[in-house]
């Protein structure tokens, strides 16, 4: 997928409204005409009616909206032929590129069916493309290099199943879509060609709509609860010492970990996709009963520095393009750090600066045992 997606989507073409369907009696079908589309000129080209229409994205960045459509629950199917190895994305219930659901193909995997991100589901959150902090939205799929591939997306309230090739076994199961919209038009994206396109709105296919399980909720070792302050501009090459601790002046707001237990920065402060290095700061107090050393489970990205009553413990980099990448390849995950911390008798103030410039920014923290301690 190109990084930088263009926000200047122009209409063409008469308005039609195709938002006339309703309780899924009647699909959309034959909507690969151009009036239908907003896009830029050049973007799109549009041949055949009918069962032999298709529209063909020139170029990748170039995103191709559906006019006058609110969806929010059904079915969307196509098929979609890869013209070069690279992203083929599809937003649903987007509002603009600032705010929308996404799941797309990476083409560069096509031909290895145990690829395990051939595809993958990601919201956009305040512009932010969160696929580095949600690697368990992610799946294999045996994707097609040199012709079509049929795609259908079942949607419901939080849930989503997706089907890449196989009408009968979805290839990901998402048990609570992410994204901030609830309803908004479908668009696609990348160097791609679009044919027999169907929408089936309110038809989910027995899909029930409340989300899945956090099955991380039966665990009492994450912690949740935190206090955040203000994002600060960091330039790159900057370091944190003890020196640049947060001072009593530092103005905090509480921040709770989501699904997963992922405390994400990226809904809470946006920031993350090609902007200016920023710095915030975590901190929660733990109360022991003792003294004792604790194994503590971190996932972060990008650059974490965690301090305890005053010192530092674990630095460390999950720098994706620079190659310093943590296991899963760079995504934020419970597998990136493992490190030990000293506590106390008392109280014990855990403090982690995180640094970011790259997609999405946040942790997860997990404790070893919660035995002797509170969370104050």
């Amino acid at each position: 997928m190109k990084k930088v997606l263009s926000a200047m989507l122009c209409f063409l073409g008469a308005t039609t409204n195709i938002s006339g369907q309703k309780n899924g009696t009647k699909p959309l079908t034959d909507l690969l005409q151009p009036q239908y589309w907003v896009f830029e000129p050049g973007a799109a080209a549009f041949s055949g009616t009918g069962a032999q229409a298709a529209m063909t994205i020139m170029e990748n960045g170039k995103v191709i909206r559906l006019k006058d459509l609110a969806f929010t629950n059904g079915v969307i199917e196509y098929d979609v032929q890869l013209q070069e190895r690279g992203f083929a994305s599809i937003y649903f219930r987007m509002k603009d590129l600032q705010e929308t659901e996404c799941f797309y193909l990476r083409g560069g995997r096509a031909g290895n069916p145990v690829a395990m991100d051939a595809v993958q589901y990601a919201p956009f959150l305040k512009g932010v493309n969160l696929w580095d902090l949600l690697p368990q939205y992610q799946a294999a799929a045996d994707l097609y290099p040199d012709r079509s591939n049929h795609i259908k997306l079942v949607i419901s309230g939080k849930k989503m199943q997706a089907y890449v090739n196989d009408r009968q076994q979805p290839v990901l199961q998402v048990p609570q879509l992410e994204g901030n919209t609830g309803t908004g038009t479908i668009a696609f994206d990348g160097k791609v060609t679009i044919r027999n396109l169907k929408i089936r709105k309110e038809d989910t296919e027995g899909l029930t709509p409340e989300a899945g399980m956090d099955i991380t909720m039966n665990d009492p070792r994450y912690l949740r609860k935190w206090m955040a302050s203000k994002p600060v501009d960091f330039a790159a090459g900057r370091d944190i010492t003890i020196k640049n601790l947060p001072d009593s002046m530092e103005q905090w707001q509480s921040v709770a970990a989501e699904r997963g237990g992922l405390v994400n920065l990226t809904r809470s402060f946006g920031g993350g996709q090609f902007l200016n290095r920023q710095l915030i700061w975590l901190k929660v107090v733990l109360m022991a009963q003792g003294a004792q050393r604790q194994i503590m489970d971190l996932g972060f990205s990008d650059e974490v520095w965690v301090f305890l009553n005053g010192k530092m413990v674990y630095v460390d980099k999950n720098l994706y393009p620079e190659g310093l990448r943590k296991k899963p390849d760079g995504r934020l995950s419970i597998e990136n750090a493992s490190f030990l911390l000293p506590l106390q008798a008392g109280n014990n103030e855990l403090l982690i600066g995180i640094a970011n410039n790259f997609y999405g920014w946040g942790i997860i923290a997990r404790l070893e045992s919660m035995d002797g301690i509170t969370i104050k």
